[in-house]
């Protein structure tokens, strides 16, 4: 079968747990800035797009190549054998991206690649006129960086991290992809307790209880390139039959998430339920301060206020002292927290284990870790 360049895309500072997620599947990588490369044929676009949770999208490189003129880049997107991949009648936008290169203009230069497929199909199809556009539809992107051009078609559509459990959130929620990345950032395991003491609407705990099921996290989900005609139904069929097969459905889980707002425990009660976890996961109306831990050796892992708005610093400050408090009666328990503080070691009254450089969206933040003494 014929083998694709492929790319995973993820959040600065998780290429390393994406790289290891696609080596799982059974590919090597190599990796660059929030990119993280590999090779494999139609099996692979469907078993990556249904099992990585922590990247963000999928995507093709149909093309690589130097343009520093218009002409460059029209002539040489022309070149590329498209008729590969798109069909008559493709639905084919294109989107860019242009930092440091002498082709700036992103507008300019979606337009010209544009034009250029289109000359190309039309060559390859033999047609005259335009093209209808009505068929299936490929994301396509051109994206140059100090003018090196990369042309890819996003094989995922809707952004990895919609699961298709998430039917209600909070003010801030956290995107899945991280949360999954927390998660397994902890290197937890289904034998130990977790807890995350300021939930929200759930998702770090709902994303806990499908890795600890071993859930796909595209399950519940469909992928744009699953109506493309050259991607094989057999061959999605087959992905989502091994994904039931190796799921974990029955085993027990001790998963606890906790928040003081009534309302969202309403909201996380929901979308685990959507998430086929109904009953398996512990929720409780609980204040930080009056938390009880049950077991040893267990794994906390939150994402608390960070202040960011007026007036709301002093509550995240407190609300990192109360929980630097409470853990000094849970010795065996490991505390992993992502916190914009720059003061968070301090009000925690004590110096993170490990830390580690983190971008939550736009906000750089650091993932503090206090590791558990054993017992």
């Amino acid at each position: 079968m014929e083998k694709f360049k492929l790319v995973a895309t993820t959040a600065m500072g998780l290429e390393s747990i994406v790289a290891d997620e696609v080596k799982a599947l059974g590919f090597k990588t190599t990796s660059d800035n929030g990119k993280v490369y590999f090779e494999g044929d139609t099996a692979a676009i469907a078993k990556t797009n249904m099992w990585l949770r922590v990247a963000d999208r999928v995507r093709i490189i149909v093309g690589e190549f130097h343009a520093d003129t218009f002409d460059d880049l029209f002539e040489q997107t022309k070149a590329i054998r498209w008729e590969q991949f798109l069909s008559v009648d493709a639905a084919f936008p294109v989107a860019g991206k242009s930092v440091k290169s002498i082709l700036y203009s992103v507008p300019d230069c979606q337009a010209i690649v544009k034009k250029a497929i289109v000359e190309r199909l039309k060559i390859a199809y033999n047609r005259t006129g335009f093209l209808d556009e009505t068929g299936p539809l490929y994301k396509l992107e051109v994206s140059i960086l100090k003018d090196k051009v990369t042309l890819t078609i996003d094989s995922s559509g809707v952004g990895l991290h919609k699961r298709g459990y998430r039917v209600g959130q909070g003010d801030a929620p956290l995107k899945e992809t991280m949360a999954a990345a927390l998660v397994k950032l902890t290197r937890w395991n289904p034998d130990r307790p977790f807890i995350d003491p300021v939930c929200g609407s759930g998702t770090i705990a709902i994303e806990a209880a499908m890795i600890g099921q071993n859930i796909a996290p595209g399950t519940n989900r469909d992928f744009l390139s699953e109506q493309w005609p050259w991607m094989e139904t057999s061959v999605w069929e087959q992905v989502r039959e091994e994904v039931e097969d190796v799921a974990k459905r029955d085993l027990i889980l001790d998963i606890t998430g906790s928040d003081y707002d009534p309302e969202l425990i309403r909201i996380a009660q929901g979308n685990a339920a959507q998430a086929g976890f109904t009953g398996l996961i512990n929720w409780q109306v609980q204040d930080l301060r009056d938390l009880t831990l049950n077991g040893s050796n267990g794994v906390m892992v939150g994402n608390p206020p960070y202040g960011e708005r007026l007036g709301e610093l002093e509550d995240a400050e407190q609300l990192t002292q109360d929980l630097g408090q409470l853990m000094k009666k849970y010795p065996s328990w490991s505390v992993y927290m992502l916190s914009s503080l720059e003061n968070f070691e301090e009000m925690y009254g004590k110096k993170a284990t490990k830390k580690r450089k983190l971008f939550n969206g736009f906000i750089r933040t650091d993932l503090y870790q206090y590791w558990g003494k054993r017992k």
